[in-house]
């Protein structure tokens, strides 16, 4: 059985000039496309199968992200359902040169894992192992009960 862990992925997006808006910053559609890769990624790993997203649960844009700052994205699997997978994900602005991050974003979205034909298909339990695990999971499930 998979675990949180195992499902953490991290990436790294350049903000170039052709993904700002008219206020020299990050396009909220580029950022909500890059959470959907990375937590694709998240989901498939734990899941196995490919998965397609089924749902954005939540999408909180705490401060922009400027041109030639960093987007960096994290996504984890927190919780899973019967064919479900729903992925934690947070975004910060990093200054390239410093390395120096700010959140910028928190988000969820639910993936669905399906066969060659579209069929949704079973996933595994979830498996938590580690406080880091167990903190990454609450986080996400207090996030959903609005707390």
């Amino acid at each position: 059985m998979p675990t949180v862990l195992e499902t953490h992925i991290q990436n790294r997006f350049r903000v170039q000039p052709n993904h700002a808006n008219n206020n020299d910053t990050l396009h909220g559609g580029n950022l909500m496309k890059w959470l959907d890769e990375v937590g694709a990624m998240s989901a498939m790993r734990f899941a196995g199968e490919t998965c397609v997203t089924a749902r954005v649960n939540e999408l909180d844009f705490e401060r922009p992200i400027g041109i030639g700052d960093t987007a960096l994205v994290e996504a984890f699997v927190y919780d899973a359902g019967r064919t479900s997978v729903h992925v934690g994900l947070r975004a910060w602005r990093e200054e390239p040169r410093s390395g120096e991050t700010e959140r910028t974003t928190e988000s969820s979205f639910t993936f669905v894992a399906i066969d060659a034909d579209g069929a949704a298909v079973p996933v595994p339990e979830l498996t938590v192992e580690s406080d880091r695990g167990r903190e990454l999971q609450a986080r996400m499930l207090e996030v959903e009960d609005g707390v």
